[in-house]
């Protein structure tokens, strides 16, 4: 199974009731055309209460996000394991994490703003590149680990770690150029980035890998500034790729991914 799991690598890179059951596609905040399925809710019911149906719908309704956060970004363990649940469980009763479950619940109440956005900048994204298939995009709580989780054609988005630059754990723990990618707004541009970043990896037989990597991120970021409207990376590499995309206006989105050096 491919599955990239990144921690921002390159450019910086509710509980509702004892009975909530969420259909695969329910977000809880209104139809879209892509919005967050909301794994996050049914992942903090059973942290934070224990409640054994909660478990079932994680394991039924979402199996792959299950197995992604417990194996590969938790690493506690196979998520068959006899005991796994028990250490799934007991991992988050930390008291800074239970915290975090908390403030999630709390900021991340209402999702609309975020579903318009993922929504329209997918969409863009779908015209500039029309060979790369829409993702599924849901939301956990992952322990301060991977911001954005990609694999099998979905994304995950990992709302601890987007509770703003002033939130006073992040104050403690990160720097502040990167408290400054840990808001909401780049949850939208962070998704995009790296689901390109899954169809158009970064090359790695070139001579000098370290420019060929930036300017790679660069033409990635460029392009999620299009798609997004908005100009939310400002490198210089950003740059390069503005300059050359002007003289070169015909040039098509996934030919300029593809082009290892800019002439």
């Amino acid at each position: 199974m491919r599955k990239i799991l990144i921690f921002l690598l390159v450019m910086m890179v509710t509980c509702v009731g004892c009975e909530l059951h969420l259909k695969p596609n329910d977000t809880g905040d209104g139809d879209n055309d892509l919005a967050l399925r909301r794994y996050d809710r049914i992942q903090s019911l059973f942290l934070t209460t224990g409640d054994f149906s909660a478990l079932q719908q994680m394991n039924l309704v979402y199996p792959m996000q299950t197995r992604t956060l417990i194996e590969d970004v938790l690493k506690l363990g196979r998520v068959n394991d006899p005991d796994i649940n028990n250490k799934f469980l007991n991992f988050y009763q930390d008291t800074v994490l239970q915290a975090l479950i908390n403030e999630v619940e709390q900021q991340y109440a209402n999702v609309d703003d975020i579903n318009r956005e993922l929504s329209r900048s997918f969409g863009k994204l779908k015209e500039s590149l029309p060979q790369i298939k829409l993702p599924m995009v849901y939301s956990q709580i992952g322990a301060l680990d991977q911001s954005i989780v990609v694999g099998n054609n979905s994304v995950g988005v990992s709302l601890d770690k987007y509770l703003g630059s002033d939130y006073p754990l992040y104050l403690k723990y990160y720097p502040e150029s990167q408290r400054r990618q840990m808001t909401r707004n780049m949850i939208v541009p962070d998704c995009l980035v790296f689901y390109i970043l899954s169809y158009y990896p970064i090359p790695s037989d070139t001579v000098d890998a370290q420019l060929t990597c930036d300017l790679h991120i660069g033409k990635i970021q460029w392009l999620v500034n299009k798609v997004s409207g908005r100009k939310v990376f400002r490198t210089k590499y950003v740059d390069m790729v503005n300059k050359y995309v002007k003289r070169h206006k015909d040039i098509p989105a996934d030919r300029l991914l593809l082009i290892a050096r800019l002439p």
